[in-house]
């Protein structure tokens, strides 16, 4: 283990959000010495945007309790089971090239302790895909929107449901929307009331701040496994 390595196993007592590894920029001994350390621990581990090499790695390992998704460059560690009673949270996605994001919102989000589903390719191009879903997610005080290019889904989620909005700009687009620049954009200056917004690509940020929204302050024991 790298002598600088502290890991902060109290972040969940203090904050009700566990430590989670940012995996872009380390090496695949450093991301194998953070997963062996919580698994000695029998403590839950959530990785974000492990690069191919990383998840090469561990899905190499023969490791209990230990999921992958490609997709969305996540892995899980002894990830929670949401209660049946836990608070819900939609992920809704403009389109599939939003999908890595979505699925990191969603998989966050149910890591974090929420019953969460995913509703994708509901984008603006064609509006009469996201009426069928409206019913459903009326009832949900909480909706992770993810959408590139013009991030036009956030006002138009934003003007129809009583709930929060958790704007998540992501990447995808070309030209002005490049980078998620635009998008990102849409979402700080629209004029719908109730939206919120993570930086571009931040799906486990948006996922976070739900768990905070829907579940209500507990005090925990600072318990090294927890």
């Amino acid at each position: 283990m790298d002598e600088h390595t502290i890991f902060d196993w109290s972040r969940k007592a203090r904050t009700g959000v566990p430590e989670v590894v940012f995996a872009e920029g380390k090496t695949v001994e450093q991301i194998d010495d953070i997963l062996m350390a919580h698994h000695e621990r029998s403590a839950p581990l959530l990785t974000t945007r492990l690069t191919p090499e990383q998840m090469a790695h561990l899905g190499a390992l023969t490791l209990p309790h230990l999921s992958l998704d490609p997709l969305a460059r996540l892995a899980s560690h002894r990830a929670p089971i949401p209660a049946a009673d836990a608070p819900e949270v939609a992920v809704v996605c403009a389109g599939t090239s939003d999908l890595p994001v979505a699925r990191e919102a969603l998989l966050s989000a149910r890591f974090l302790g929420l019953r969460a589903d995913l509703i994708c390719d509901v984008g603006v191009a064609g509006l009469w895909r996201l009426e069928q879903h409206l019913p459903t997610l009326t009832r949900h005080r909480v909706v992770i929107a993810v959408a590139g290019m013009e991030g036009a889904l956030f006002s138009v989620l934003g003007g129809l449901l009583p709930g929060a909005i958790i704007a998540v700009p992501t990447s995808v687009g070309y030209g002005v929307g490049a980078q998620g620049k635009a998008a990102l954009s849409s979402a700080l200056s629209s004029c719908a009331p109730g939206v919120l917004t993570v930086n571009i690509d931040n799906g486990f940020g948006a996922a976070a701040a739900a768990a905070k929204i829907l579940r209500p302050p507990q005090i925990q024991s600072d318990n090294p496994s927890g």
